[in-house]
Parts: C-alpha cells; structure tokens; sequence
C-alpha cells in the first residue's frame, strides 16, 4: 500500500513539473511577443519586488540552528518563564478541577450516608430491632 501511495505521488509530481514546463514555456513565448516599453516595466517591476523580498527577509529574524549540547540540536532559545508559565496552566487547572470534582462525589457520598443513618435514627424501631442479625445484613448491603 505504501508502494502505491509513493507511485501516486511520484506520478502527481510528474505531472505537475509538466505543467509548470508548459506555462514557463508559454509564457516565455508570449514575453517574446510584448512591446519593448512593457518588457522594460515588467523587468523594472521585477527588480523591485526581489529588492523588497530581501529587505522583508533581513528584518524578519530567521531561526538558526545552534547546538543545545552532545548529540542536540535546538532552533531556539528556551522558552520565558511567561511562555512556561502559560503552558503549565492548563494542567494545573485541570488538576484542581480534578481534586474539587472528587471532593464534591466524597461529600455527596458522606451525605448519602448521613441521610441513611438519620432516616434509621428517626424511624420508630424497636431497640431489639438492632441486635437482629437480618438487621445488621441489611445494614452492611451495598446500595442498589
């Protein structure tokens, strides 16, 4: 499979050197054809796009490639603190986020039971009723 999508490719990039072979050459036909004032406008229009592109390159930083230590290589400086910092806030707001849900499903919990221990309290049992080991089975049952 992965022979078929190399081939794919090497065809399409075939393809496409062909055709920008026909429009270089078709447009290297029609410049032959142009008037000598439009040849010179569109050369001089040439000149000072290339003169602005190498002026944008110089102001623009270029990253550089310097050795970070044995066997590394690094684009850039390390990182601000700032850049650090934002990083490491997601997580940590993920992680508290975390801690606060658990919280709330333990006192959820604790609730659950107090609610059960109360109702038990407050109903009209019998005190024999909680020496009966049905009772006491009952009492150690996991929720339903």
């Amino acid at each position: 499979m992965m022979g078929t999508r190399q081939h794919y490719k090497a065809e399409l990039d075939a393809l496409q050197a062909r055709f920008g072979l026909r429009v270089a050459s078709r447009l290297s036909q029609a410049s032959e054809e142009l008037p000598h004032d439009l040849t010179e406008r569109l050369r001089v229009a040439r000149e000072q796009a290339v003169a602005r592109a190498r002026g944008l390159r110089e102001l623009s930083p270029v990253p550089v490639a310097v050795a970070a230590g044995p066997g590394s290589l690094a684009l850039a400086p390390p990182p601000s603190w700032w850049l650090r910092l934002a990083s490491a806030l997601p997580l940590l707001l993920l992680v508290a986020g975390l801690l606060l849900i658990q919280q709330l499903h333990l006192r959820e919990d604790i609730h659950a039971a107090a609610e059960v221990d109360a109702a038990l309290l407050a109903d009209d049992l019998p005190p024999e009723a909680y020496g009966d080991p049905g009772f006491v089975a009952f009492l150690k049952q996991p929720e339903r």
